[in-house]
């Protein structure tokens, strides 16, 4: 049985977000349990309505033919991937009250670590 594997998204930009999401997918579909944990301007990642589609790199990528974030969290979605909003980074960032895509869930660090256990963890 693979180790779990912990993404913690620390940052706010496409690329990073784009990455997490790339790298969170293809685990899953390798049949790896993945937690994305999205913590300070990370956690613009989990909002509803989804601001970071809004980037201009977004229509770069998909004209490109690569997978922006919406197809890829759509993915993420129906791979089971656990999806965790910060509480401390959603207050640090103002967020608090901010409405979450309906699959995100708002928990701490320790919630996090204990998903991944003696897995593995990428910080992006």
């Amino acid at each position: 049985m693979p180790k779990p594997l912990g993404i913690l998204l620390i940052s706010g930009g496409h690329e990073r977000a784009h990455y997490a999401l790339v790298l969170a997918t293809g685990a899953a579909a390798l049949g790896r349990e993945v937690t994305l944990f999205a913590t300070n301007a990370g956690c613009r990642l989990l909002l509803a309505g989804q601001p970071l589609l809004a980037d201009p790199r977004e229509a770069e990528v998909a004209a490109r033919g690569v997978a922006g974030l919406g197809p890829l969290l759509e993915a993420a979605e129906e791979l089971g991937l656990r999806l965790i909003a910060c509480e401390a980074g959603l207050r640090s960032e103002g967020l608090e009250s901010a409405p979450l895509r309906p699959s995100a869930t708002v928990a701490g660090v320790a919630t996090f670590l204990a998903a991944v256990g003696d897995g593995q963890i990428a910080t992006l």
